[in-house]
């Protein structure tokens, strides 16, 4: 699994950590109480509320299958009176909540799922959250373009070596004085060399499975797909000129997409791949 980074977001002059995470992003809490009035215990003010805890059950029932509804009623049971008392750790090790999160070092401090921290966003100051809300949508809609951005020049990229890749078989695979259909022929086998070694299939099959899909199996590649096509294309040109028999290229190109996958995305993202 890659390992995430913190991206941030100013809110009315307080800059305010994110940590993305796989089930989604989490807002650093302790950041956006940095400007309000007795910033340190507000978290844990917010936490005692009756409302509060009702909200935080009904998040982690829909969203954590290992939540321990049993210890939460207990909770819920003694919220609201005077001697009650919740700290973001103590919710989470009592419940096994994934929704908040709390941790000490450089990024230390307490991170709530932003639909938590939005609503944490609303205690506060409805004005703030509304802020919030305009700025988190802000940074995503500026990933979103950097991915596209992204995706676009390695698809080029990947277009670019297909040349060099189709070069290296029409000078060592084609036989002098074959018809355009036979090289054609040769062309989209060699390409469905790659598409078997990383996604598994000939472009065929990824066609019958995905009847009312547009464009073709590698328009809908992932990055990191497109990143090892990248590399196979190179790889398997010099494997071309080399003389290897098309199984064994097959092989080495599979063995080779697998690795760099784990490297990439870890297990998770090689489930498929094996051939």
């Amino acid at each position: 699994m890659r390992k995430a980074k913190h991206t941030s977001i100013t809110v009315q002059g307080t800059t305010i950590r994110i940590l993305p995470k796989v089930d989604g992003d989490y807002v650093s809490l302790t950041d956006m109480v940095q400007n309000f009035d007795g910033s340190n215990a507000l978290i844990e003010q917010w936490l005692r509320n009756k409302d509060t805890v009702l909200f935080l059950g009904i998040w982690e029932r829909i969203n954590n299958p290992d939540f321990n509804s049993l210890e939460f009623e207990g909770i819920r049971n003694q919220a609201g009176r005077n001697s009650f008392f919740l700290s973001a750790k103590k919710w989470i090790d009592l419940t096994r909540a994934n929704g908040l999160i709390a941790r000490a070092g450089r990024y230390g401090g307490t991170y709530a799922h932003k639909d938590i921290a939005f609503e944490f966003g609303s205690w506060l100051s409805p004005e703030f959250k509304l802020y919030l809300i305009k700025e988190f949508q802000r940074l995503k809609d500026e990933e979103s373009d950097r991915l596209k951005l992204d995706w676009n020049l390695q698809r080029t990229l990947s277009k670019i070596n297909y040349r060099i890749h189709t070069d290296a078989i029409k000078d060592t695979l084609i036989p002098p004085m074959v018809t355009q259909a036979q090289a054609g022929a040769t062309y989209a086998s060699e390409a469905d060399v790659l598409n078997i070694a990383l996604f598994g299939q000939t472009a065929r099959q990824w066609r019958r499975d995905h009847p009312n899909a547009d464009g073709n199996i590698r328009d809908h590649a992932t990055l990191e797909q497109l990143v090892i096509l990248t590399n196979l294309e190179s790889l398997n040109a010099v494997l071309i000129r080399q003389g290897l028999p098309i199984q064994q290229r097959l092989l080495q190109l599979n063995q080779i997409a697998i690795a760099q996958m784990q490297t990439l995305l870890g297990d998770a993202g090689v489930r498929n791949l094996k051939t």
